[in-house]
């Protein structure tokens, strides 16, 4: 073999390039995608921001690897309190896989009718308030009936869902119902069936989620778009923000001043459901 051929790429190569290069157009048309939705996006941060403005709180519920979607939302970074991450640690936690604790366990519990009432029991909800469900299939039953649950007390839902994934999916719930089906806004990640970008030559399961990507956009544009309507009100909250950009001594201010008004604003949904008990 002549010096030149060693130089050219294996066919290992090759395909590894070809798989970076679909992946790399699938993520930004999923980019893409996400921006289009500015209408819905604006709406969504409109009703969000009433809710926090008013002193109430967004609840956010995901299951699975939803929850990621949840936690970008708050509390991190660049984030603000006004919203309620409802994690459920037996239908996200993952880490074990299989044995005590795995990922059976979990997407078994994931489609289990009544679940979502036993967690929305332990808050007293207010109509102010508003909701963000996570599920890239739409069609888990937890999910889908924590929007019930929240529809029925008068709560506003903005569900964020694969809607490609979610048509060509069956839905787990006793009725056949989807998330779609219980939400006042939908919003899509644009993901295609299967939630899987990169397709390899002969083999039958494509590779490379896209949920996660698609839906981080989404979720960071409400953030923006949220913050937005406050700040205009004069309303946003303390916010999150890096001893790099301000300062050790103010970046810990915030961070205590975001985490106490979080606090107080959750307070309420225990004390206003301890006096519905006492009645």
């Amino acid at each position: 073999m002549s010096q030149h051929d060693d130089t050219l790429p294996s066919p290992a190569d090759q395909l590894v390039a070809a798989a970076l290069d679909q992946y790399g157009v699938q993520c930004t048309q999923l980019v893409d995608h996400a921006l289009q939705q500015r209408q819905q996006v604006e709406q969504a941060a409109s009703w969000f921001a009433d809710s926090i403005q008013a002193g109430r709180l967004v609840h956010m519920f995901g299951s699975g690897h939803s929850r990621m979607l949840v936690e970008e939302m708050w509390p991190r970074y660049a984030s603000f309190p006004g919203f309620h991450p409802i994690v459920e640690l037996s239908l996200t936690y993952h880490n074990q896989v299989v044995g005590a604790n795995g990922q059976r366990q979990a997407m078994f519990l994931e489609s289990q009718s009544g679940l979502a009432e036993r967690i929305m029991r332990n808050f007293q909800l207010n109509p102010a308030d508003s909701a963000l469900v996570v599920s890239s299939s739409g069609c888990n039953t937890v999910p889908v009936e924590m929007a019930q649950c929240f529809r029925q007390q008068g709560i506003r839902v903005v569900a964020l869902v694969g809607l490609a994934h979610c048509q060509a999916s069956t839905a787990a719930t006793p009725n056949g119902d989807k998330l779609t089906d219980h939400a006042d806004l939908v919003l899509d990640t644009g993901i295609p069936a299967g939630d899987a970008l990169v397709s390899l030559p002969g083999e039958e399961s494509p590779v490379g989620t896209g949920s996660t990507i698609g839906g981080a956009i989404i979720i960071n544009a409400i953030k923006v778009a949220t913050a937005a309507r406050l700040a205009a009100g004069k309303a946003l909250p303390a916010v999150l923000t890096a001893a790099c950009l301000v300062g050790s001594e103010r970046s810990s201010e915030l961070f205590e001043a975001a985490y106490d008004e979080h606090a107080r604003r959750l307070a309420k949904l225990f004390a206003e459901l301890g006096q519905d008990i006492e009645k």
